[in-house]
């Protein structure tokens, strides 16, 4: 019953926000929007990962690389003057690059110190719900609400344990299977029985998703294309699991030049180990066999200029390891939020399907942070979750942490109502005039961005937008059109003839304005490539050609 406490206190808590935050959201931005105790959240780690990104101020550094031999051309990079360690930006422009070149003039390279030693790699642990999502992310680029649709279908068909789960426990049967079929298949100097446990708060009520048959691997199955990549990764990752760790001999040599000293590292795989199962990347390195005193021929000193970079834009992976990190939803919610926060219009992604907010989504972070602050806190967040773990565990009465959340949150909700005024957020006024009343413009914000409004609305209901994006290409049906950007009412973008509603041709893809050498159409991008917008034409060559 305590399970069931907790369960009722989270769709409780769960409720109060989006029932009576959303409808706050449409009074006061635009209709459609919604708010949510862990959506907020991820909403606001997007805005301001983007925030940091364009307030970000590169710094310049520089490398210096020496090219020697020894038989053999190896590379060493300088790391440390007077045997202190250079810190990153230590060589800030080419001035200070050139000036340590210029000192090292006429040095003898000599080795210092050489270290041999053998290193491990273990394999990571069977997946919980989280990692499958985020590993099917940068495998497969399956978004987390499709991976966990593939893997409803695998676990209905009994072919893997349930996959809405925390913990890393597997059964002993399991782990029985694994160790035969390992022996058979690898030899049993692969095998190496591993139990994992979850870190931080994890609920432990299922297994860790695994192959319900160890045994059955993903050839020995009638999959589609989709539950065959997502099968395989699993069997894979749970085979991997329980097999010996990949080993590597492994070595550093510093080198001394004067005052200053190199250092070169070098790595080869001496047994593959779990890497036979479930490759991962690693960097083979070949140094020559080096011994300390060894005088070496200095071939060139190469500097290069690097700047820092700013933090990454969230993938789908990264952003539901942040969650998972701050402590924030379940595993069960975490493709819907992805999924939600994308619908909503709040965030979408850019080319390299990396996560960015919209004109929309930071208006409605800046709301909820400037007027609710503590619904968007990842901290105050992540402890009501362990609020509710503790009622899971008998410590805390679920109604007590309801009511000590609604009292506040329902008094700060009831003054926002009168404060907050809806056009402090989504009007501007303008000098354009309304050309069907002659009313002024306005500049509104509604759920898909920014756009002109007559102000005498709703008796007047004209609207336009804001830029019309003309691509300067010829409607091929009208032949007087123009095409331009458009977007349909849930924000997706498609291109169109301007002439509408004379003239009803549309692309969804982008066209490029050539015409298809076999059928005379308009040429338009897909992905990496250049096809035919004609259906029945089979035209199409690589977008670098």
């Amino acid at each position: 019953m305590d399970l069931v406490s907790a369960q009722q206190a989270r769709r409780i808590l769960d409720r109060i926000v989006g029932y009576k935050l959303s409808p706050f959201l449409w009074k006061k931005v635009a209709r459609g929007l919604s708010a949510g105790r862990v959506q907020s959240v991820a909403l606001r780690l997007v805005a301001e990962r983007e925030k940091e990104i364009n307030s970000f101020v590169p710094d310049e550094f520089w490398k210096i690389t020496a090219l020697l031999e020894k038989k053999e051309k190896f590379e060493s990079l300088l790391i440390k003057k007077d045997g202190k360690s250079l810190d990153k930006l230590e060589i800030k422009n080419k001035a200070q690059a050139e000036k340590i070149i210029k000192e090292l003039e006429g040095s003898e390279y000599i080795v210092e110190k050489v270290n041999k030693k053998e290193t491990k790699r273990n394999p990571l642990p069977p997946f919980t719900t989280s990692t499958l999502q985020q590993t099917a992310w940068k495998r497969l680029r399956m978004p987390a609400r499709f991976t966990m649709g593939v893997a409803q279908k695998l676990y209905e068909k009994g072919f893997i344990t349930y996959h809405r789960t925390d913990s890393l426990n597997l059964s002993l049967q399991s782990l029985t299977e694994a160790e035969k079929l390992i022996g058979e298949r690898f030899g049993a100097n692969y095998w190496n029985e591993r139990k994992y446990k979850a870190k931080g708060r994890a609920q432990e009520a299922h297994e860790a998703i695994r192959p319900t048959y160890p045994s059955k691997d993903p050839d020995s199955l009638k999959l589609d294309k989709n539950q065959y990549k997502l099968y395989s990764l699993i069997w894979k990752r749970f085979i991997a699991s329980q097999m010996k760790p990949a080993v590597f001999d492994s070595v550093s040599a510093d080198v001394k030049a004067k005052n200053y000293t190199f250092r070169s590292t070098g790595q080869t795989l001496k047994f593959d180990g779990f890497l036979k199962v479930y490759p991962l990347k690693y960097e083979q390195r070949q140094m020559p066999d080096l011994e300390k005193g060894d005088k070496l021929k200095l071939l060139d000193l190469i500097p290069t200029q690097h700047f820092t970079q700013p933090p990454p834009r969230y993938t789908e992976a990264s952003l539901i390891k942040a969650l998972e990190e701050y402590g924030i939803g379940r595993p069960s919610t975490y493709a819907p939020i992805m999924s939600t926060i994308q619908e909503r219009n709040y965030i979408t992604k850019d080319d390299k399907r990396r996560f960015y907010p919209t004109e929309i989504g930071n208006v409605v972070n800046d709301i909820l942070i400037k007027h609710f602050p503590k619904i968007v806190d990842v901290d105050f967040t992540a402890e009501m979750e362990k609020e509710l773990d503790e009622i899971a565990e008998g410590e805390k009465e679920w109604t007590m942490v309801c009511k000590d959340f609604y009292k506040p949150f329902k008094e700060n909700l009831e003054k926002k109502y009168e404060e907050v005024s809806k056009k402090e957020f989504t009007e501007k006024p303008t000098d354009k005039k309304c050309p069907k009343c002659g009313s002024d413009m306005l500049i509104r914000l509604g759920k898909f961005g920014r756009f002109y409004a007559c102000s005498n609305f709703p008796e007047c209901k004209h609207t336009e937008p804001l830029e019309k994006k003309e691509l300067g290409i010829k409607c091929e049906k009208c032949e007087k059109g123009e095409l331009t950007e458009k977007r349909t009412k849930r924000g997706k973008i498609f291109y169109g003839c301007n002439q509408f509603p004379k003239c009803d041709f549309a692309l969804w893809d982008k066209p490029t304005g050539e015409k298809c050498p076999k059928c005379n159409s308009l040429l338009v991008e897909k992905g990496k490539k250049i096809k035919c917008s004609n259906k029945d034409c089979n035209f199409e060559k690589n977008l670098a050609e």
